[in-house]
Parts: C-alpha cells; structure tokens; sequence
C-alpha cells in the first residue's frame, strides 16, 4: 500500500512521571495542509477511511528512524474492527524498519460509538495473537465506554488532555483519575496521561499511580531548556524500594541551574522570572553541584539599600552555601534524618540529589518529602495482610515492572500449601492461621537476608517471591526442604518458578499468566515440590519431588 502523499511525523516523548525515564514514543501525523483529521475526514467521504488510516498506521513505523525506543501508532476503533486490512501494510512496515510487533503499542482512538462489540474485540486479539500491544486513547473525555475497557483489558488507557486540564485544581477530575488508578492497580492497566502541562499535574499524577506521562512540559524536559538542567533521570530508574517510604528519585524535581561562575545579576534575574523557584544551582563544568543559592536569603542580600551596585556583578557564590547532596537511591527516611541534623535558616532549604558521580540530578523539596513518608506510612499499613504483615500483589508486581523496565534477569515464584483446605477443616481454622503465619516469618527473613528479594501474601495460602537468580535456590532451600508440620500431621508445599531473561517478558501480566501453569504443574508432584521453567519453552525441571529427572 503507497504512503499518504503529504504526510510526515512528528514524535512525542513519553516519560515515566516517577523517573523522568524515555518510556516510549508515540508518532503523530502531521499533513502539509491541515490536520490529520481533515485527512481522515476526506478518506471517509471517498469511502477509504479504514485503508487511509492503516497506511497512516504504516508510515509512522516508516518514519521511526529510532528502533531502540518503543513506538505508539494511532488508528481509529474502525480500523481496529477490520485487523486484516490494517495488517497488511503494518507488517510489511515492520520488516522494512527491523522493528518487532512487541515493540510497537496500537492505539485505538474515538469514536467507538456505532461499531461492533464482538468485532472490536475479535480484531483486538488478532492484534495481540501478531505481538502488538494495544492501547486505548480518549478516556475522559471521548466515547470509550469503560465495559470495553474491562472486557478488553489493554495494555494500557490514555487519559485525554481534556481531563488532565482539571488537574490539580478540579477536585472531581483528580478523584475520577484516582478511581481509575485503583482500576488500573487490579488489572494491571497501565494508566498514561495526555497533555502535561505543568509541574503540578505532574506531581499530583505520580502520587495518583499514573506512571506514564506525556504532553508540553515532558517534551521540555526531553530537549531541555535555557534555565533548567534536565535531570539524569535513566540514572535514577528502577531503584529498590527500601523500608523507609518512597525514594528521593521519586520525589525529584529539575534544578535550576547555572555555572558557578555565575554573578548575582543573573541569579537575582532567576528569581525575578520565575517566582516559583525557591533555590538555584550553581554547578561546575562537570556538572557536579558547587554551591545553592536560597531565594529568600540571597534576595535579601542583594535587593536592600546599595544592594544591586555593590553586587550586581560580582560572583553568586559570595552569597552561597555548600550544597546539601542526597544520592537519589536513598530512601526518604534517611534524607528527613539527614536534614533533621541542619540547624537554622538552612533546615528547610532544597536538598540536591545527586547521580552515582555526583553530577546534579535535581532537587527534592522537605514538604514533599514529609508528605511522601506519611502517605507511604499509611498505604504500607492498609496494604499489609493482617496474619503475615506482608504486602499484597501491589509490591510484586511494581517490582516486577521495574526490572524488565530496567533490563534484568529475575525469578519470579509462586508459593503455596498443598490441601490447605484439608488442614483448615480437620486441625481447624486456628492452626490454619498458626502455619499461615510460620509460612510469612521465613519469607519475611529470608526478604531480610536476602537484597534482592521481595514477598506478598496474595491471599489464603498463595505467596508471591521475586528473587535474583542466584537466590532462588536459597528460597527453596528454606521453605520447600523445611518440614512443615500442623500438630502432628507433616504439611507439603509446592513452589514453582518461572526463570525471565531479559526481554523475555514485557509485564508483571505476562509474568503472571505464564507462571500460572506452572503452579498446576508444582501441585501435581507428590510431596513437597519445586518447578523451574521458562518464558518461550515448554520445558520444565522438577527439582524437588517424587522424582529429580529433569523434564516435563
């Protein structure tokens, strides 16, 4: 199929809202006249929408000279509902540039009003049998009805800009989008919003569970700007999570920077411009932070009587204190217990983090900081499972996502007890209870001993385990040759685990639905027992059991 003639493509970044990390890349047709819905608009009257819009769809793979960064490309829920005739020039398309379907998220945009149900969802799923990922666009504020969604379950919703214009300011549209993260928390939906436009939405939108976001200020900070130092935020991607709150590279702002050589003009001007901005940078060459500038006390040093003559021009740093640096890998306990040492005008001063050779990464603010630990404090609480003190699914699968985000290998296992229900009705609920919770303190120790490891009680007698690969034998060491025993009646249990390299899955979903099989298969070995399989092959290694062969 030939390109649409007087077509080219313009790409919006789209970045993660706690890192600032490039997630991915979404292709907007940009005609010579006009807009693309004009184009479209025509293609509907000369009865070729679906085939414009596929070629559309093919040419904005085309145009993605950047094959390492994943791409977005739009088509119309009509075009979705005749996947035959949009994989026939996406395909193609795909060979021609070396991309692999898995790399490229299709998202169906309005209207949907008028087409089938069946035939939206059966075109959907011959989009996922080919490896596309599918995303639905317009939330908010198109006609995308949310039984779709459910029945769908895309990888991902876009909220539109509409919506994200009530943000943070419109106290329904935040609830509505809270609400949808709690949708999106048990799916496993990825939320993304559309239209940022300010530091703001963007702060509210992380601490609202929207991890993906795109729009005017994301775009800034992808190109940078004259005043502000983009951040090095693929630095700060995909750190571990500690037990004191969130990390400080979730909390993390852009800096306003300037060399070091800086004079008082041009800090003082900073200031004056942008009111919003409570501190400066000054870094050196390197861009290592040298000295930070507050704006209440260097404005008062500068603006009183004979103030600007006597230092207009001279050095910023002769009003400057020696930068407070946190490594963005710290928790936000440490950095509270850090600046509770600060005595003075300077306690409540900006904190500058910095990356793993001390170049400026940003600035965390103590406010936010103090918020961040309570509301984590409080979530951890709610979260817990009332017999293990465990966290739920939640923190499994965050973890899980945030090590295929950053590329590496892991092990993801499924623990459970065998015949549990026979335990609970013949020894009784109470020693149910008792080996439940013997069960989560060895988990609990070993996720202490152990610093890759993460544990949650899904519920009942299911426990989810993520661990580095050299760690894996070490949990089966501990929970699957351990006797475990109610009175006086020995208890079996069954571990299965799925061994992911990198890239071999591209969600906690696709983790979950793959070590599912597995489990069946753990069970149906006499005894205590462990399988080991993999992503891809049909393989699997029973390593503990009735028999040690090797094989499924």
């Amino acid at each position: 199929m030939a390109p649409v003639p007087g077509v080219s493509y313009a790409f919006q970044p789209m970045l993660s809202t706690r890192t600032g990390r490039l997630l991915a890349l979404e292709a907007l047709a940009r005609p010579e006249h006009g807009t693309v819905h004009d184009v479209l608009r025509d293609a509907a009257r000369a009865d070729r929408l679906v085939e414009v819009d596929a070629a559309l769809a093919a040419g904005a793979v085309r145009a993605a000279t950047t094959a390492e960064v994943p791409l977005h490309v739009n088509v119309l829920a009509k075009t979705a509902t005749r996947p035959d005739e949009l994989l026939d020039p996406l395909l193609p398309a795909l060979r021609a540039t070396g991309r692999q379907p898995a790399d490229v998220t299709v998202e169906v945009t309005p209207p949907f009003g008028g087409l089938s149900r069946d035939a939206l969802l059966d075109g959907l799923k011959a989009l996922r049998q080919q490896g596309f990922r599918v995303a639905f666009d317009g939330a908010g504020d198109g006609d995308l009805p949310l039984s779709i969604v459910a029945d769908a379950l895309p990888d991902m919703v876009k909220l539109d800009a509409y919506l994200l214009a009530g943000v943070p300011d419109n106290p329904a549209v935040v609830a509505l989008i809270e609400a949808l993260g709690h949708l999106a928390s048990r799916t496993g939906i990825r939320l993304a919003a559309v239209g940022v436009e300010s530091e703001d939405q963007l702060a509210v939108l992380s601490r609202l569970g929207v991890p993906v976001a795109q729009g005017n200020l994301m775009a800034a900070a992808q190109h940078g700007t004259p005043a502000y130092v983009t951040p090095e935020v693929t630095r700060l991607d995909g750190l571990p999570v500690g037990p004191g709150g969130p990390l400080v590279a979730d909390l993390v702002h852009p800096a306003v920077t300037l060399p070091e050589s800086a004079t008082s003009e041009e800090v003082r001007q900073v200031f004056v411009d942008s009111p919003e901005v409570s501190g400066v940078v000054l870094i050196d060459s390197g861009g290592r932070p040298r000295w930070t500038l507050s704006r209440n006390r260097f404005l008062l040093a500068v603006t009183g009587p004979y103030g600007h003559a006597l230092h207009a021009s001279r050095p910023a740093a002769r009003h400057a204190d020696a930068p407070r640096t946190i490594r963005a890998d710290a928790s936000s306990i440490q950095l509270l217990e850090a600046a509770g040492e600060t005595e003075g005008s300077r306690a409540g001063d900006d904190v500058v983090v910095v990356d793993p050779v001390g170049r400026c990464a940003g600035i965390v603010r103590l406010t936010e900081v103090m918020r961040g630990v309570a509301e984590a404090k409080v979530e951890q609480a709610v979260a817990l499972n009332p017999l293990t003190r465990l966290p739920g699914t939640g923190e499994v699968t965050r973890e899980l996502d945030r090590r295929i985000e950053r590329a590496e290998m892991f092990v993801v296992s499924w623990l459970d007890v065998d015949r549990f229900k026979t335990v609970n009705d013949t020894k009784g609920f109470a020693a149910g209870d008792d080996l439940i919770r013997a069960l989560g303190r060895a988990l609990s120790d070993l996720a202490a001993r152990l610093a890759g490891t993460r544990v949650a009680h899904v519920g009942g007698d299911d426990f989810l385990v993520v661990t580095d690969v050299d760690e894996v034998g070490t949990l089966a060491t501990e929970v699957v040759d351990r006797a475990w025993r109610v009175d006086d009646t020995t208890v079996t249990v069954s571990l299965a685990s799925l061994v992911c390299a990198v890239g071999s899955v591209g969600s906690h979903r696709d983790a979950s639905r793959l070590l599912a099989p597995l489990k069946q298969r753990a069970k149906a070995v006499p005894r205590s027992s462990w399988v080991l399989g993999r992503p891809g092959s049909d393989r699997v290694d029973v390593l503990r059991g009735r028999d040690h062969a090797v094989g499924a």
